[in-house]
């Protein structure tokens, strides 16, 4: 697997300022193809930690410890879906902006995802009620070969609205 990081639009690397910030605001994109078998999801979490990791040491972008933690967390549920019930290859595309990560899953299922109605009780199923908790947006779009996921988490260690009045942080642990 090769990790594709360019600026969209130059086919340039970032570069930082003498502050750290990103020079331009262009995103930063990585791109990561998988036959999603239970090995490709430990890959698809440390693509995510990779390119983070890039894009705050070799560019100069904020990227809190807990958005690293969390696009991780959102990327092993999205990838977990796949594995259950999308047959063939995924797309991974990661688009990284001055404050916020977009996150697109694609793969060949063509049955769209829904929430269920939470129940503590439940055994499993519960990865698309922590991606509904911990993103910015969701939202999810059938393509002619299967459908395309797409989610949106702040790179700052700045929760979203809402999250702050929850106990717990966003998905029920302790807050760090």
């Amino acid at each position: 697997m090769e990790m594709l990081m360019t600026d969209r639009g130059t086919g340039r690397d970032r570069r930082p300022t003498d502050t750290g910030a990103a020079a331009d605001t262009v995103p930063l994109l990585g791109s990561a193809a998988y036959d999603m078998g239970s090995g490709e999801i430990a890959r698809a979490r440390a693509f995510v930690r990779e390119f983070l990791t890039d894009a705050r040491s070799l560019h100069g972008m904020d990227v809190s410890e807990r958005a690293m933690d969390l696009a991780q967390l959102v990327v092993s549920e999205l990838a977990t879906n796949v594995c259950k019930y999308a047959p063939g290859p995924c797309l991974l595309d990661l688009e990284a902006g001055d404050t916020v990560l977009d996150i697109t899953m694609w793969d060949t299922g063509s049955v769209l995802p829904t929430a269920r109605q939470a129940d503590p009780t439940r055994a499993g199923q519960h990865g698309l009620e922590i991606v509904l908790a911990v993103c910015e947006s969701f939202e999810v779009r059938r393509e002619p070969v299967g459908k395309r996921v797409r989610v949106r988490i702040s790179l700052l260690d700045v929760p979203r609205s809402g999250d702050a009045a929850r106990s717990g942080g966003p998905t029920g642990s302790p807050s760090r």
